[in-house]
C-alpha cells in the first residue's frame, strides 16, 4: 500500500495569517524567482528531449548554468563559472537514477549550484534539507502533527512530510545541504531512498514510492573529512562531482565582482566597477596566501588556518562596498576592505597574525601601486 502526500497540509490548529512580501522586496530570492525571465526563455525555445517532470532538457540546464545566447537573442546570465563538463556531468546525473553529490572545499559554489540545478530542473529549489549536527531523522523522512495524533493515532491527515517525501511524491528535485554535517546514522535514512526509491512508514502499513522526475542533490565539504564520513553503502548511492577553485585570478575576480553585484543591487549598494581593482587585490592576496606563494612564483608563503574561500572574498568585498556607500564616498577603497580581510585571515589571533604581518611587510609593501592597501592594512592591523 503506497499513500499520498499532500504537501499543503498544515496544523489546523494554526490559525495565524503570514503576510506575503513582494517578490520585489525580498533580500534573497530564490534561483526560480531571481532568474524566471532566463528560465522561461530557455524553457520557450528548448525543443530538446526533456525528462519526465523536468522543466527543461539537460541541455538547456546546462546552458542556464552557464550562461549562453539563444537564438531570440535572450542573454543568459552566467551562474557558475568553471569547467564546463564538470556540469554537464552533474546534469546529466540527475537525468539518471542516480543521486549527486557536489563535493569541495568551502566556497567552490555548491550550494549555488545545488540550488541553480534544482530550480532549472524542477522549478523549485525549496525543497531542502539543512545539514547539522542536530538533524533529526524527521527531516530526511517525516514527522507527525502531534494534535492529530494524539486525537486521532497515526493517520495520512497527522503525517508532516519532509521536502524529501515531498520530492518524491511529486517527482521533483530534493537537495540536503552539509550531508557531512549530518549525524551518520541519520544520513543512512537515504540509503533506502536512493536504492528502492521508497520510503516506508511503518506507523501506516504503507509507503511512499517515488515517481519519475524524482532525484536528490547532496552537498559536501572536503574540509568536514573525518567529521561524519558517508558509509560506503551511502556513497555507491551518488555519483560524485568535484567542484574545483577558480582555476585563475581572472575568473575568481569575475565570479567576485557578479556576486556581489547580485547582492548589491538588494541592499542598493555601488556599482561593482567602481570598484574593481579592489577586487581584484582582494583576490589576489586571497590566492596568494591561500596557495602559498606569491603570483609571480617568486616568494614562498605560508598560509594561514583560514580557507579563504571565493564565497569569503565575496564577504569582505561585499562589507567593503556596504563601508563606502554609508560611511565614504561611495567608491571603493583600500580602506573599505582591510579590515574585512584582517577578519579573514587571522582566525588563529596568535599564528595567522604573524602570518599576516609577513606577507605585509614582505609582498604587500613591495608591491608597486599598493602602498594605500599596505598603509590601509597596517592601520587596522595596528
Amino acid at each position: 500500500m503506497s499513500v499520498s502526500v499532500d504537501p499543503t497540509s498544515v496544523d489546523p490548529n494554526h490559525h495565524q495569517s503570514v503576510s506575503v512580501p513582494d517578490k520585489a522586496e525580498e533580500l534573497r530570492p530564490h534561483a526560480e524567482d531571481a532568474f524566471a525571465s532566463e528560465l522561461a526563455a530557455l524553457a520557450a525555445q528548448d525543443d530538446r528531449p526533456r525528462p519526465a517532470r523536468w522543466r527543461m532538457s539537460p541541455w538547456a540546464v546546462a546552458t542556464y548554468l552557464l550562461g549562453g545566447t539563444l537564438p531570440d537573442g535572450t542573454v543568459i546570465t552566467p551562474k557558475y563559472v568553471g569547467p564546463r563538463r564538470i556540469v554537464e556531468v552533474a546534469v546529466t546525473t540527475l537525468a539518471t537514477d542516480r543521486a549527486l553529490l557536489l563535493l569541495g572545499v568551502p566556497g567552490t559554489a555548491k550550494t549555488w549550484v545545488s540550488e541553480h540545478l534544482a530550480a532549472a530542473v524542477s522549478g523549485d529549489s525549496t525543497l531542502l534539507v539543512q545539514g547539522t549536527a542536530g538533524t533529526p531523522e524527521e527531516a530526511i523522512r517525516y514527522g507527525w502533527n502531534y494534535a492529530q495524533l494524539l486525537a486521532h493515532g497515526p493517520s495520512r491527515d497527522a503525517l508532516v512530510p519532509s521536502p524529501v517525501m515531498r520530492a518524491m511524491a511529486e517527482g521533483m528535485t530534493a537537495r540536503v545541504e552539509e550531508l557531512t554535517r549530518i549525524p551518520a546514522d541519520v544520513q543512512d535514512t537515504l540509503i533506502t531512498i536512493l536504492s528502492e526509491k521508497n520510503l516506508p512508514i511503518p506507523e501506516l502499513n504503507s509507503e511512499v514510492q517515488a515517481v519519475r522526475g524524482f532525484n536528490l542533490i547532496a552537498t559536501a565539504n572536503d574540509r568536514d573529512r573525518g567529521v561524519n564520513d558517508l558509509s560506503s553503502a551511502l556513497r555507491r548511492r551518488f555519483n560524485t562531482v568535484v567542484l574545483p577553485l577558480p582555476e585563475s585570478a581572472d575568473a575568481e575576480v569575475d565570479i567576485v565582482s557578479r556576486r556581489v553585484d547580485q547582492i548589491g543591487r538588494s541592499l542598493d549598494l555601488p556599482s561593482v566597477p567602481d570598484g574593481i581593482d579592489e577586487i581584484r587585490r582582494v583576490v589576489t592576496v586571497f590566492r596568494e596566501l591561500r596557495d602559498g606563494v606569491t603570483a609571480d612564483g617568486r616568494t614562498k608563503l605560508k598560509s594561514p588556518s583560514g580557507t579563504l574561500s571565493t564565497a569569503e572574498a565575496i564577504s569582505v568585498v561585499t562589507s567593503g562596498l556596504a563601508l563606502a556607500a554609508h560611511f565614504g564616498d561611495g567608491v571603493l577603497r583600500a580602506g573599505d576592505v582591510a579590515a574585512g580581510i584582517l577578519g579573514a585571515v587571522v582566525r588563529d589571533p596568535a599564528a595567522d597574525r604573524v602570518i599576516w604581518q609577513e606577507y605585509l611587510e614582505a609582498v604587500v609593501r613591495e608591491r608597486d601601486g599598493w602602498k594605500d592597501f599596505y598603509r590601509a592594512c597596517r592601520e587596522v592591523s595596528a
